[in-house]
């Protein structure tokens, strides 16, 4: 087997303003003061598989790169490491009075690296603790942050409740605590209730189960109860800035700049790159700025351009406020190009080409183990000639959006669901639209955030044109999916929002745009390999179509690749997601191993077929049939005195001839008529049998008589493209399939298709047909 390793890559981009303060406040006041029992002894468990990373993290100081880079002060104190711990009854409501383990934050409970390594149930109540020290040079106010915990959280500051109790597992939150702080040490307590698949909550792929390796699973993987995401204080002003919203205007040429604030007061914008002053305005705080950019230079995935920003809060002649910020220059949208709805980036229609992305780790589970380890996956896909991901079931910290900001990565992000069988009532509605919108006031400012998928395959689905309406309303700069997959698994469509979203396994298959949506496949691929070594559960790992060896996975995905490129694309495919970015637990689907210690696939070859495809022209040439009676013949050197004929049902080729019979001339003759489903391709009736056609059926091509359904219809329609000596005749409801001639006998063709049929010697010869004069008058 050849296996891959993968060196990040290391990316020179000149330091923006933004990334510079990142990195420095990265590195201030970043540990804190230790827990009050620090002289514990703590140690991480043993995780089932190891990651590059797993040895990297730091006990005391996990994590400490500046959390939010979107909204950056120039100080902080991280609270991440070793907390006090302790597990109760889910009943109780007060804080513990000892607490007999330690954990690692924020890593979950059920996490290796957190050193506790167990299951949670809703049945038990997590409770943290450490102590703090406040900086003497802060003033002012102080604010507590959580960036993510799972689920119900309640946070005491010196025995004193913080603010109300926060529901949501995906949402930052946060509370000013200078009232509750004392001097010297000061205690946080914090109780997290998850009841994880067993709640109403939104809860994404998260399953009840043991936390070591088992074999099955399925598609749903172990929970993340507690903390997971960085906790973190900073010092604000009394008047200070909340959140900073950035929307570019490519039509014209402006950034809006709007900073929420806490009181009034003047807000004074300025735009740079490379350190250089673009432009500055100012406007009233709490009121959207203009700034006219010349010349916009345009954020895109191959030029992943990003202007800084400083927002400055003023009050007469004193500022009380300063964050920095960053801005990508781009616009997305659906609109007609050469008549049919397609996607555009600024304007031109540009293939998204994406992973699923399930972002679980192995010793983390909920998260990554360092900041290089989040930013590998993103650099993996960049190396693979990705240009956009798909964030599946899971929203991730700040940090990841940033590097997909940076990196250039279009993210389709998924708003986590609820349980696939619960029907949600209307508190439970109520909450998960509530989390939905703190999801995206998080994230509306990220550049590389260019679609909102609101429900996924029907899963804890209700009312889907509305909360696709509703996304669209609060956020219109974005495109939005109102169900992935509305052709699996029981989901309802909507019928409304910017794309029809088909999930197909392993496809890739299509999804045809209507009059007002662009066609996407949502899903499609799973292609197996199982890496010894390298699995959850040897042996226990199942994908949807399973591989066997490296050179086997790789010619697969060329061909699925081929079958977009050359069928896709001009049929209407403006997008596609391949499942996915890693194996995950017992799924052995990923480019890479679960561990990301193995790249499974020939990253140049598949970088070079999603060039190829990105590059796929939405309108090639069109190859035309001239309608009326004509005979199919064999292109492929030694076979060109064959023609397709039928025979007791079933398409052929044989030799015909002058001196052949009439019978086989005639069977050898067909009406090549406008497509049963699609009146631009073509259906070929028998001549001798009218109302016959040609289709396929189990990859079996067949001579039937139409039923008249929709299905039929479908089998018997073939599309036209331009063959190397003629022409090829690709299925209409499986696009990039073809008609083949091998052994004598008709089939629908795969190219890197693991059947016999669908062998490489002599493909392209024996998809291309020459379309001729009648054997049969």
């Amino acid at each position: 087997m050849r296996q891959q390793s993968f060196r990040r890559a290391r990316f020179t981009r000149g330091t923006s303003v933004a990334a510079a303060v990142v990195l420095v406040v990265g590195t201030l006041l970043a540990g804190g003061a230790a827990p009050a029992s620090a002289a514990a002894v703590w140690e991480p468990k043993t995780p089932p598989m190891t990651t590059p990373w797993t040895d990297q993290v730091s006990t005391d100081k996990p994590l400490p790169e500046y959390p939010r880079p979107q909204l950056t002060r120039a100080q902080w104190q991280n609270l991440n490491g070793i907390w006090d711990f302790e597990v109760t009854p889910s009943s109780r409501t007060t804080p513990p009075e000892s607490f007999s383990e330690k954990i690692r934050v924020p890593f979950v409970a059920e996490s290796a690296l957190s050193g506790i390594q167990r299951r949670i149930t809703g049945d038990d109540k997590l409770w943290y603790q450490r102590t703090f020290v406040v900086p003497s040079g802060w003033k002012d106010r102080v604010r507590l942050n959580f960036d993510g915990v799972d689920n119900r959280t309640d946070v005491w500051v010196n025995g004193r409740k913080a603010g109300a109790t926060h529901d949501g597992g995906y949402d930052a939150f946060g509370y000013d605590i200078t009232d509750l702080l004392k001097t010297g040490d000061n205690t946080l307590t914090v109780g997290v209730w998850d009841p994880g698949n067993a709640g109403t909550q939104a809860v994404g792929k998260q399953e009840l189960q043991g936390v070591q390796p088992e074999t099955g699973g399925g598609i749903f993987y172990t929970s993340a109860s507690g903390i997971w995401q960085t906790v973190w204080l900073e010092p604000v002003n009394a008047t200070y800035i909340t959140k900073v919203d950035l929307t570019p205007d490519l039509a014209s040429s402006t950034l809006k700049v709007k900073a929420a604030v806490t009181g009034q007061g003047t807000s004074v914008v300025t735009v740079s790159s490379n350190g250089q002053k673009v432009v500055s305005a100012s406007g009233a705080a709490g009121q959207t700025v203009s700034l006219k950019i010349p010349k916009p230079h345009l954020w895109t995935p191959d030029d992943p351009f990003l202007y800084d920003v400083k927002v400055e809060l003023r009050k007469g002649q004193n500022t009380v406020d300063t964050v920095g910020s960053y801005a990508g220059m781009r616009s997305i949208a659906v609109k007609q190009v050469d008549g049919k709805q397609r996607l555009v980036l600024n304007g031109d229609f540009l293939f998204q080409s994406g992973t699923l992305d399930q972002g679980y780790w192995p010793d983390g589970i909920y998260t990554a183990p360092t900041d290089e380890a989040l930013k590998y996956d993103l650099e993996l896909l960049k190396s693979t000639g990705f240009n956009m991901v798909r964030k599946h079931i899971k929203v991730e910290p700040q940090r990841w959006y940033y590097w997909a900001d940076r990196l250039g990565l279009m993210v389709w992000q998924d708003m986590p669901s609820m349980r696939p069988d619960y029907k949600a009532d209307a508190a439970a509605k109520a909450q998960w639209e509530k989390e939905f919108k703190a999801i995206i006031d998080q994230h509306r400012s990220s550049p590389s955030v260019v679609l909102w998928v609101a429900q996924n395959e029907g899963w804890g689905q209700y009312e889907q044109a509305r909360i696709a309406d509703l996304v669209k309303a609060y956020d219109p700069t974005r495109l939005v999916d109102n169900m992935s997959g509305v052709n699996c698994c029981g989901a309802v469509d909507g019928g409304n929002g910017d794309v029809l979203d088909n999930h197909n396994y392993t496809g890739p298959g299509t999804a045809r745009p209507t009059a007002t949506r662009a066609g996407v496949v949502g899903e499609f691929g799973g292609l197996g390999l199982k890496v010894a070594g390298h699995e959850w559960f040897p042996g226990g790992g199942f994908s949807y179509e399973d591989q066997g060896t490296a050179d086997r996975l790789n010619r697969r995905l060329v061909g699925l690749w081929t079958q977009m490129t050359t069928s896709g694309v001009p049929s209407g495919l403006s997008a596609s997601v391949y499942t996915e970015t890693t194996d995950v637990e017992n799924e052995v689907n990923g480019l890479a191993t679960y561990d990301r210690q193995v790249v499974k696939v020939d990253v140049a070859r598949l970088k070079a077929a999603n060039e190829k495809l990105i590059a796929a022209s939405p309108s090639p040439a069109p190859v035309t049939v001239e309608k009326g009676r004509h005979s199919i013949r064999v292109t492929t050197d030694g076979f060109a005195n064959r023609y397709i004929r039928h025979r007791e049902g079933l398409g052929y080729t044989e030799v015909v001839e002058t001196a052949s019979s009439d019978l086989l001339k005639q069977d050898a003759t067909w009406n090549v008529v406008p497509g049963l489903a699609d009146s631009s391709c073509y259906s070929l009736e028998s001549v001798n049998y009218p109302g016959t056609y040609l289709r396929h059926q189990a990859f079996r091509v067949k001579q039937n008589k139409s039923d008249g359904s929709a299905l039929f219809a479908a089998d018997a329609t073939w599309c036209a493209e331009k063959g190397t000596n003629g022409v090829k005749l690709s299925s209409w409801n499986y696009p990039g399939q073809y008609l083949r001639h091998y052994n004598a006998e008709l089939w629908l063709a795969t190219p890197g298709g693991n059947s016999a049929y669908d062998a490489d010697p002599s493909f392209d010869a024996d998809t291309t047909w020459a379309v001729e004069a009648p054997w049969a008058p």
